[in-house]
């Protein structure tokens, strides 16, 4: 068969079937977007031409990018892009893929700052704990424009990455990126934040093997590996988050739904949180925990 005679539409049925042959997920969108991806249109364009024939360059790329899929790699590091909070972030395999249920650290975070009156009139000051690819931060940034925003990462590329991100949606002069673990950057800067929030490794040492292999063998471990139990990062942000906010400020945690219960056991534990809670993510599931400092 010539590849003069390979239709976008042949192609995308041909490769549907194949990738439903492998089990791969979601196999039709999936072959949609590679082919998009590779012809860099949109999916509508396709759908408009779908009668064009492909050039044999063009084939050989579909062809590539197929077969990396099939190797399991993500198809947001394939293409380099993951939607959030309807802005497009660059991605690569040293940062975590923005997860939609993260959508909701920016929501309530938002939500906090509109109902709350415990800022009175400064500029509301926000820190996140390990921004990766910059997606939360940004975020807040585009939509709290008075807000001075702090974040931090202890790997160098994945900051690179997010001040790359924030350069492209025009707030990187509006977020301070700081690189080290955790609390680390901030220990000798006399600062607190009315809020801080993070989405910290939380998956457990012992269940990590089984999880798919999309996660397991191409996104950081750095950014996924709870240690055991998958509370280690957890606890340790809630010890040492009251010292970082200002009275009446609040921390939001991302995490496990079954990690939801031991961390407000936790908190009620600590001295210097008042009020606590958990809360739901789109499924119904519990996935945040917010503390207010006493």
């Amino acid at each position: 068969m010539s590849p003069k005679t390979w239709a976008i539409k042949n192609l995308l049925k041909v490769t549907s079937d194949y990738l439903k042959e492998k089990q791969i997920e979601s196999p039709r969108l999936t072959a949609e977007i590679l082919l998009a991806h590779q012809l860099n249109i949109d999916r509508v364009s396709l759908y408009i031409n779908f009668d064009q024939p492909l050039e044999e360059l063009e084939l050989s790329g579909y062809r590539s990018l197929i077969k990396r899929r099939l190797q399991h790699e993500p198809l947001q590091y394939i293409t380099g892009v993951q939607e959030f909070w309807s802005l497009n972030f660059i991605v690569n395999p040293q940062v975590l893929i923005p997860r939609p249920e993260s959508e909701m650290l920016v929501e309530l975070t938002i939500n906090q700052l509109k109902a709350s009156d415990a800022f009175g009139n400064h500029p509301p000051r926000i820190l996140e704990l390990g921004t990766g690819c910059g997606a939360v931060t940004i975020s807040l940034a585009k939509d709290i424009r008075e807000a001075e925003i702090w974040a931090t990462d202890i790997s160098s590329e994945a900051l690179k990455l997010a001040t790359l991100n924030a350069k492209k949606h025009g707030v990187n002069d509006r977020i301070e990126f700081k690189r080290g673990d955790l609390w680390n950057p901030l220990i000798d800067q006399d600062i607190t934040f009315d809020i801080i929030l993070s989405n910290p490794p939380y998956i457990a040492y012992e269940e990590y093997n089984d999880l798919p292999p999309e996660i397991r063998d191409h996104e950081p471990r750095t950014a996924l590996d709870g240690k055991r139990g998958g509370m280690y990062y957890i606890e340790k942000i809630l010890r040492e988050g009251p010292r970082f906010l200002k009275h009446g400020g609040f921390i939001l945690l991302e995490m496990s739904p079954d990690q939801t219960n031991k961390a407000l056991g936790l908190i009620s534990q600590i001295n210097g949180y008042g009020e606590s809670s958990r809360i739901k993510d789109y499924s119904h599931r519990y996935r945040v925990v917010m503390a207010q400092r006493a």
